[in-house]
């Protein structure tokens, strides 16, 4: 007697029955409600994140629209699964709902507030149901089960956010208030790495429509002062921006003389990282290194955003961030990382707008610390000293520095490579004011408290007056920019203040009298300069308006007036003694300031006798700085609104890529 059973042919591939059960779901044709045994089984198998990515990737936004009936129950019910406190349900569901999340919220819908509200919950019950989203999710990430658990339901927070950044579903965020679930899951952290995500949740939340309405996260920040967590938190940034740096060297090694990536590694305690004796890794060719450069920093980067606002918020934060020393002699301090990360996006922000938006956020936090001078201290001291890694994949190389150094000196390392690096004729001004004001901050503290710092000054001096040569060489490309003001303005401040007050913070003559010389070389550019940019005092009719008014502070016109007048007075003065002994200061230069130096008598010229010349020339010489050239205007956040929402903007589709 003949079976009835027939054997079928075997398949090529076999596929899993959650797979199946997506298709199933997703259909867009003879689609019937699932029953409930279709859910329970959908929740009690491992989800298949790849496979769920592929589906719903294929499907356009209107068809998503054509499908709100699935797409609803699929998220009700992940959000009843992620409630139920049963294994593996509960964890199934997370995963599910943060792949669902990212691929459903990161399409172009035509109105994208309205259309996700339908995909997700429909209008007449989204608020109940993306209440309770929330509420389950903070429950989980405070009392959770398990570590694991609790680092899923911050994940599907952050797809959420990320992808809903542009919606007013992200208010639900602060409607109820995460951060103490957030700050308990970061104080009971073992490692640091644990902390990195609750940590950039936080930062996209605190960034959430801040400049229109008081964001209740930026007020936790404030307030905030439990110091393990801070610790935990700045030792999670650390190796964040390590890992971040170490991204750029594995694409070309810095190494200065005498080291190797594996002996970087090892000394940055990523020994596990480095290749094998038998792996003889190729470097990548001149065209693969730029393709490569282009994608760093790692989505990661995130975290900067966070590490901003914690330091903008919070100066415990940042007093930690600066003084948490290694715990091991071959480890680097978190405050290292974040400058050494610093110095490597700085060199290379030219490479995109992502970039340059992750550097312009480095250089807000530096001026932030910069400006608060219990911290400033830290900064300038012996006791604070760091090894501090810094980029050195293009040249004009700085002077390499050994061991331990005062991070100030660091600090003004970052500033110089940055507009060393970073010159060309769509000049990023926004980068260039900032390190300006960095620069003069620091300065001013030293000047203020008479520190001495030894430090190549001379590059410092190179720096600045070639950003004055270029500035003036395309003065006809940079004069449209709307903040080419500030950067022309800050630039002659910061140079006069170090001519007129260099003597309380240089350590020797020599630093000094270098900066002298290098006046009456770019002499008749600094005139050029004054003439372009339209540093020239005030037309009579309005000097004689000004004047009629009650007396007061002069103006911030005056100001800069005055102090590019004392530059170009100051080289005329040394240009005279050096070139024209025998003429008077007063004939050594007309208008647009002293001559070019003739070449046959530079030749002529030793450094000594410059010296003993320069030295002479104090005697003379009669500075009269402008008052005001040592102030300087604090850090206001919402002065620089369009670029922190572009950050934030850079931030959150990192975050969003990080876990889809």
């Amino acid at each position: 007697m003949e079976s009835p059973l027939t054997q079928q042919s075997r398949p090529e591939t076999f596929k899993p029955k959650i797979v199946q059960l997506y298709e199933n779901l997703f259909q867009t044709s003879d689609y019937s409600e699932p029953s409930e045994g279709f859910w329970r089984e959908f929740f009690l198998l491992p989800p298949d994140r790849g496979h769920l990515s592929s589906i719903l990737d294929q499907i356009s936004p209107d068809e998503i629209l054509n499908l709100q009936v699935q797409t609803q129950q699929l998220f009700v019910r992940a959000i009843r699964g992620a409630a139920s406190a049963t294994g593996p349900v509960d964890s199934y569901a997370l995963e599910t709902l943060t792949v669902f999340l990212a691929c459903i919220l990161k399409k172009k819908y035509t109105n994208p507030s309205s259309d996700i509200i339908t995909a997700l919950a429909g209008l007449d019950n989204v608020d109940q149901v993306i209440a309770q989203f929330v509420t389950v999710l903070d429950a989980i990430i405070r009392n959770g089960s398990t570590v694991d658990l609790r680092v899923k339901a911050i994940r599907t927070a952050i797809a959420m956010t990320s992808g809903a950044y542009k919606t007013s579903l992200v208010s639900y965020f602060t409607h109820r208030d995460l951060f103490p679930s957030l700050m308990k899951f970061v104080h009971e952290s073992e490692t640091p790495m644990q902390v990195f995500e609750p940590f950039l949740l936080l930062g996209l939340l605190a960034n959430y429509n801040k400049f229109e309405f008081q964001n209740p996260y930026q007020l936790r920040l404030d307030d905030f002062v439990n110091e393990s967590s801070i610790q935990k938190i700045v030792k999670a940034v650390g190796l964040s921006c390590s890992a971040l740096r170490n991204g750029y060297v594995a694409v070309q090694d810095d190494s200065p003389e005498g080291w190797t990536l594996i002996s970087t590694l090892i000394f940055f305690g990523l020994g596990v990282l480095a290749p094998s004796k038998r792996e003889k890794s190729t470097p990548p060719t001149a065209e693969e290194a730029k393709e490569i450069f282009s994608t760093l920093p790692t989505q990661q980067a995130a975290i900067l955003l966070a590490a901003y606002d914690f330091t903008n918020a919070n100066k415990l934060f940042g007093h930690h961030l600066i003084t948490a020393a290694p715990e091991k002699d071959n480890e680097e301090s978190s405050f290292a990382s974040f400058l050494s990360l610093s110095s490597y996006l700085l060199q290379h922000a030219y490479r995109s707008p992502r970039v340059a938006h992750y550097a312009e956020l480095n250089l807000f936090t530096l001026r932030i610390l910069t400006e608060d001078s219990s911290l400033c201290k830290h900064l300038c001291s012996e006791d604070t000293k760091r090894k501090v890694r810094l980029c050195r994949q293009r040249q004009p190389y700085l002077p390499l520095v050994a061991g331990d150094r005062v991070l100030a000196t660091a600090i003004f390392d970052i500033m110089i490579d940055t507009m060393s690096h970073n010159l060309r004729r769509r000049l990023d001004v926004n980068i260039y004011s900032q390190a300006i004001a960095i620069l003069l901050r620091l300065l001013t503290y030293l000047s203020m408290n008479k520190i001495r710092l030894t430090y190549h000054w001379s590059e410092l001096w190179r720096s600045l007056l070639s950003l004055m040569r270029f500035l003036t060489t395309y003065a006809s490309d940079l004069s449209t920019n709307p903040h080419i003001n500030t950067l022309t303005t800050t630039l002659v401040d910061l140079v006069a203040f170090c001519v007129s007050s260099g003597d309380t913070f240089l350590p020797d003559p020599a630093s000094y009298d270098d900066l002298f010389y290098k006046l009456v070389e770019t002499g008749p550019i600094i005139a050029q300069f004054r003439d372009v940019y339209s540093l020239k005092p005030p037309s009579t009719k309005s000097a004689t308006t000004t004047t009629s008014k009650l007396a007061g502070p002069p103006a911030a016109s005056d100001i800069h007036v005055a102090a590019i007048d004392t530059l170009i007075s100051v080289s005329t003065h040394f240009y005279t003694l050096l070139f024209n002994p025998d003429q008077s200061p007063d004939a050594a230069g007309d208008a647009h300031g002293p001559a070019p130096i003739p070449a046959n008598l530079k030749k002529h010229l030793s450094p000594r006798e410059v010296h003993r010349i320069i030295k002479q020339g104090y005697e003379t010489l009669s500075i009269q700085p402008p008052d005001g050239l040592s102030a300087w205007t604090r850090w206001r956040e919402t002065d620089w609104k369009t670029e922190m929402k572009r950050a934030a903007r850079c931030a959150v589709e990192d975050a969003r890529q990080l876990v889809a």
